[in-house]
């Protein structure tokens, strides 16, 4: 049988990868991304028995996929009519689990049952290359001594675990001087990693949730720590967040590069690592949300704010079809046209100086104004938005976490509230609905009838700037339409417990 190439050669020397990413054109990577997908469905359609199974059903012969244009028509997989439907030994390589070393992650459950994934070594090499070449790009670990804070939720989620492995590989591989502490999601066990550890080290990277990492830095100011002390550079994932965000922990931590101290990943445990921002792809988010235009072009015409990415073809295969995303990549568990029910899409490089250009912004001007020229990759992107079950429906407009966000964000209420809240729809005696949102309080603060009324102000207003359904709805049933605030103290666990990743709608 013939191996299975889950690492492609041209991946495999970081180093070397990184030189052919600034020489090599855009399509040079595509056109092997798609080389790899067809060659994986060649492969699963031979050595995966569920794999086969689902073909079979489905009523289509491998032999006839030959080109691209031949594998956009084969069907679909996803967790229900594959996942679901197969047992576990039939979804991986020659339908063998027992005979295998594996290191297993499970989904947290939050939109389904409970669903276990077994990974590869080959798939901690896969991150590990990626986290090599941003930690060089971005942070200089080449040149640096690092300490890398893993906060992400250790355990059977795939966060801590993977992040760790990653780090240690590439740290053995490379001779870097990057050393790893694991507190995952402990505030105080982060905070005293900074305190007691940090001053040993040229930089020190956290690695965590947004809102959580958010939390970590305000608990540390609270505490006494200034983390302007300390060279700090910040690595999220799990979830998107606003530049406000970005900006207020840069900020925090008295680091001014905005485009290469931070970076957020776009990963699922169903492939692991797939992409990760770029000071390319944060500039150019930047100044769409600043351009109207540019935005509505590149992104729709929605109030929601994408994750934006690069990525590697040739490691993971996206597909945008009818605004979601499909991706195709090797592991323990081969995926190909897999549907992730992400919300999003997929734009090339080229297609987005196009863009940029057609509505008077040279993006490679603007590159090499804000001093980022030598993270230039030609690598297509990928944007994704939370799922569109991540909203509420107050009357007939449709209401996203991201306009809450944006409001608890404002300058009045940065020493108030923590920026994290549950929303929900309620119905009051009367049997009229209402929209509540459960906002957390910092650390000391005590509610007032004033800060509840200032709150659900700045809420009000910021829906009504952005949200043309919310202002039909509040010209017809008028202060009814303004948001019902209920303050609840810092980490209380009714919406806010420690750790976990925080809920932002509920769903009663």
């Amino acid at each position: 049988m013939k191996a299975i190439p889950k690492i492609p050669p041209s991946l495999k020397n970081p180093i070397k990868l990184e030189r052919l990413l600034k020489t090599k054109p855009e399509n040079y990577w595509i056109e092997r991304g798609e080389k790899r997908a067809i060659e994986l469905f060649h492969l699963m359609s031979k050595r995966v028995p569920a794999y086969k199974d689902f073909l079979k059903k489905n009523r289509i012969d491998p032999g006839r996929i030959k080109t691209i244009k031949d594998f956009k028509n084969v069907p679909f997989i996803d967790k229900n009519n594959y996942i679901r439907s197969y047992p576990l030994e039939s979804l991986c390589w020659d339908g063998n689990i027992k005979g295998r070393s594996w290191i297993i992650s499970a989904t947290s459950g939050s939109t389904g049952e409970l669903t276990y994934f077994p990974h590869e070594e080959d798939q901690d090499w896969q991150y590990a290359l990626e986290a090599e070449l941003y930690l060089r790009a971005n942070f200089q670990i080449h040149k640096k001594s690092t300490l890398y804070i893993v906060g992400f939720m250790m355990g059977a989620w795939i966060g801590g675990v993977f992040t760790y492995t990653a780090i240690r590989l590439l740290a053995k591989r490379g001779g870097y001087k990057i050393s790893v502490i694991t507190p995952g999601i402990d505030k105080i066990g982060i905070i005293n990693a900074v305190k007691k550890l940090g001053h040993h080290f040229d930089q020190i990277i956290i690695g965590s949730y947004g809102p959580f990492l958010k939390d970590v830095l305000d608990d540390g100011v609270r505490l006494g720590l200034n983390w302007k002390e300390y060279n700090l550079g910040f690595i999220f994932s799990a979830e998107g967040f606003s530049e406000e965000v970005r900006d207020y922990v840069l900020r925090i931590a008295g680091n001014k590069n905005t485009y290469t101290a931070t970076l957020n990943h776009y990963g699922t445990v169903d492939f692991g690592f797939m992409s990760y921002e770029t000071p390319v792809s944060i500039l150019a988010r930047r100044i769409a949300i600043k351009n109207r235009n540019i935005y509505k072009d590149l992104f729709g015409d929605t109030i929601k704010l994408p994750t934006f990415t690069q990525v590697f073809p040739e490691q993971l295969y996206f597909e945008e079809v009818d605004g979601v995303l499909v991706g195709s990549g090797y592991g323990g568990l081969p995926l190909v046209r897999y549907d992730l029910k992400d919300i999003g899409g997929v734009y090339g490089f080229e297609e987005l100086k196009t863009l940029f250009k057609d509505n008077g912004v040279d993006i490679l001007k603007k590159i090499k104004e804000v001093g980022i020229t030598d993270t230039v990759w030609n690598l297509p992107f990928v944007y994704v938005f939370e799922r569109n079950d991540f909203m509420v429906k107050f009357y007939l407009c449709d209401v996203y976490p991201e306009t809450i966000k944006k409001a608890l964000q404002h300058p009045e209420l940065e020493k108030l509230v923590t920026g994290k809240f549950t929303m929900m729809i309620k119905f009051d005696e009367s049997k009229d609905q209402y929209l509540e949102i459960n906002t957390e309080l910092k650390a000391d603060i005590k509610e007032t009838k004033e800060l509840k009324s200032r709150v659900a102000k700045i809420i009000a207003n910021q829906l009504l700037k952005e949200n043309k359904g919310y202002g039909e709805v509040y010209k017809q049933i008028g202060g009814r339409a303004i948001p019902h605030v209920v303050f609840w103290p810092y980490e209380h666990p009714q919406y806010f417990r420690q750790g976990i990743k925080q809920k932002w709608v509920k769903k009663e």
